[in-house]
């Protein structure tokens, strides 16, 4: 099977690929817009448009950038004298963000289909690269078959194909983080000043993708004093002295990449934001960090950010350091989800049970047998007691990219199990492409030392679990992102377990429209709706607005949201007669594309 791999290399990746940029085009077309998509799509557009960041400054911009690149060509209508742009709202800019979704898809005669089409189109090509990237790294690090099975298990997740396609930060930070991580270790093994210059250029690229990117640079400042310390010279031997040569040449070497990760942040910011107004970021500072604030940390970060805005030279550091400060205060406050019959946040258990439930069973098999194996061979060579020193320094030195990629999924599960952010799988899209590489090198690692006699068998086993992988992503379609495991019995599902992006984003609005045109008896269709499409000018006369708590339920037909249903139902701070509680006597009729219930109401309920 090798060689057929290694032989037919390239047919086999231009296949995979070609089913993975169709059906993500298909999605990217089909898909209404979903709900976050609301916010960064006129970010996206305003900070290439404006050279302005002030809607959504929570998240850095180059995905933005990205995505709303090529709505420059399309001579869109965004009206700058909006109280969404001039901070008349509320909330501000942070109501403004929502406001400004909305004027640019459904209020400003624009063609919202081909705004939400266009942006989405460099993302999913940006998907597209880390594809390849995956098969090239993981060929470099064992072999053709290894770099096609790293592809297989990234093309072949619904869970990326149900993201690949929107305009968020998820998969973006994915790919720069995997870039980042190969070219930090390219430097650490060869650091010439020109991988020195990479890694830093690829570490900038990755600290303004998202701001929890952060994360890596404690990893990568670790993995660098290790690594220079476990180093020997060229006739394979190291005194002390030399080696704390050797961590003095790294240290100054990871400073130089460093510095160049703060020039391209410098760089990127001041190309998005060197139109905006100091006042108007001065107004933003104090309304996410006011100065009034009983929380001395508020008033700390808001004294900080102000003295950096006031020169134009660091307002692209105070733009750029709002973002970790907001970050930080986010994942502390918690965003409230339904979750295994409770509404809340903070739930330890979140990130584990969704990722059971949410990876494919071969994927999960495949990272279990790599951890078994990766078990198997530490315990052999501990017990082995010869030569132990020896081999700590041969491992730290041989297998860097193992321990530092591992190190990382760890640190990163960690911080996100301990967060409050409990609103999706997709917080964890940065581990996924180490995973792929990781589980890759071990599976070919174990069968190259695998027997001749057992070496077919064991083939056998990785192409059944292949091809469930690639059956589970050709029979999701189109609802990856409601894609849900076998284990509680499918992606059907999934919504009574847990929600919000896991489940329902707003992507099923327009399969909704599809389903109401084919049943042209239905007049008159009761919808609550939660996403980032607009049912009002997609149903027209057809649709009636409808919550969970508007009263009398008269007879006729609903369309919930899966998010609403569950977090309407679970909260137990509501008098259940103000809830959804009411549905638990009705079957759903349908469900649209696995995130939206259909129920018909035959008669008025009594209330």
């Amino acid at each position: 099977m090798e060689k057929f791999i290694n032989k037919n290399s390239s047919i086999i990746i231009a296949v995979i690929m070609a089913f993975f940029a169709i059906v993500s085009i298909l999605n990217a077309k089909n898909d209404s817009a979903i709900f976050d998509e609301i916010a960064h799509i006129p970010a996206g557009y305003s900070y290439v448009s404006q050279h302005d960041t002030r809607l959504n400054p929570e998240h850095p911009p180059l995905i933005k950038d990205i995505a709303g690149l090529p709505l420059l060509l399309l001579n869109l209508k965004f009206d700058t004298t909006q109280p969404f742009w001039t901070g008349d709202l509320p909330n501000a800019w942070d109501e403004g963000q929502w406001a400004a979704g909305r004027s640019l898809l459904y209020e400003s005669g624009n063609d919202s289909d081909q705004i939400i089409l266009w942006s989405r189109l460099p993302i999913v090509l940006l998907s597209i690269l880390l594809g390849l990237f995956l098969f090239k790294w993981g060929k470099e690090l064992a072999g053709t078959s290894a770099g096609v099975f790293a592809l297989i298990l990234y093309a072949f997740d619904p869970n990326i194909l149900g993201h690949n396609h929107f305009v968020t930060t998820d998969l973006g930070v994915a790919a720069f983080l995997t870039f980042s991580f190969y070219y930090f270790l390219k430097f650490i093994k060869l650091p010439s000043w020109k991988n020195v210059g990479l890694g830093g250029l690829f570490l900038g690229f990755l600290l303004v993708s998202k701001f929890s990117s952060i994360i890596a640079l404690p990893i990568f400042g670790l993995t660098l004093i290790i690594y220079s310390l476990a180093k020997n010279n060229r006739n394979g031997k190291n005194n002390w002295k030399t080696r704390l040569g050797n961590l003095g040449k790294y240290l100054l070497k990871g400073l130089a990449a460093f510095a160049v990760a703060a020039i391209v942040i410098w760089i990127v910011y001041k190309a998005n934001n060197y139109a905006m107004p100091k006042e108007t970021f001065d107004k933003t500072i104090d309304f996410f960090f006011a100065v009034d604030d009983s929380n001395p940390k508020a008033t700390i970060t808001n004294n900080l950010l102000h003295n950096l805005n006031k020169s134009a030279l660091t307002r692209p550091w105070a733009t750029y350091a709002f973002g970790p400060a907001w970050t930080v205060k986010r994942v502390v406050g918690g965003n409230g989800a339904y979750f295994m019959g409770k509404v809340g946040n903070g739930f330890t258990n979140y990130f584990p049970i969704v990722f059971l439930i949410k990876e494919t069973i071969p994927f999960l098999f495949l990272a279990l047998f790599a951890l078994f194996f990766t078990f198997k061979q530490t315990i052999v060579s501990a017990l082995s007691f010869k030569k132990i020193k020896s081999k700590i320094g041969t491992f730290l030195r041989n297998s860097v990219v193992e321990y530092s990629l591992f190190l990382f999924i760890v640190v990163y599960a960690y911080i996100s199990i301990q967060g409050g952010l409990n609103i999706g799988f997709r917080h964890l899209f940065p581990i996924l492409p180490l995973a792929y590489l990781l589980i890759a090198k071990k599976v070919f690692e174990f069968i190259k030392k695998t027997k001749p006699k057992a070496r077919h068998s064991l083939m056998i086993i990785i192409a059944i679990l292949v091809s469930w992988q690639i059956g589970a992503a050709m029979l999701a379609y189109p609802s990856y992102t409601s894609y849900f495991n076998e284990s509680i019995g499918g992606s059907k599902n999934g919504y009574k377990y847990v929600t919000d992006s896991n489940t329902d984003w707003g992507q099923d609005l327009n399969r909704l429209k599809i389903w109401l045109d084919q049943h042209p008896e239905i007049t008159k269709i009761n919808i609550d709706y939660f996403g980032g499409g607009n049912p009002q000018l997609l149903f027209g006369d057809k649709y009636a607005a409808w919550s969970d708590g508007k009263r009398p339920v008269e007879a006729g037909w609903y369309a919930i949201s899966e998010n609403y249903l569950m977090g309407s139902i679970y909260d137990t701070k509501r008098d259940p007669s103000e809830t959804y509680s009411w549905t638990r006597n009705y079957a759903p009729v349908d469900q649209i594309g696995k995130s939206i219930l259909i129920y018909h109401v035959t008669k008025p309920l009594n209330q």
